[in-house]
């Protein structure tokens, strides 16, 4: 199985290098962890200017909620 990763006996894992390179992952970095569906997911803790522009192609065109309407 391709990046599969061993905790370590001090709760350790080393972030596979393809992994470490494609999200940008630096030594020191902060990460945000989390559990979800029995799942453990890392997410890299950056800047918000980094966020800056992300979203300009987001549909805003959306039907809300009656309930959000009466409000």
């Amino acid at each position: 199985m391709k990046n599969l990763v061993t905790v370590s006996p001090k709760y350790q894992i080393v972030i596979p290098q393809a992994v470490r390179e494609a999200l940008g992952v630096k030594p020191g970095q902060k990460m945000r962890v989390l559990a979800y569906n029995q799942r453990i997911v890392l997410i890299p803790d950056r800047p918000i200017e980094e966020a800056l522009g992300s979203l300009k192609d987001l549909n805003t065109d959306v039907q809300r909620e009656e309930e959000d309407e009466e409000r």
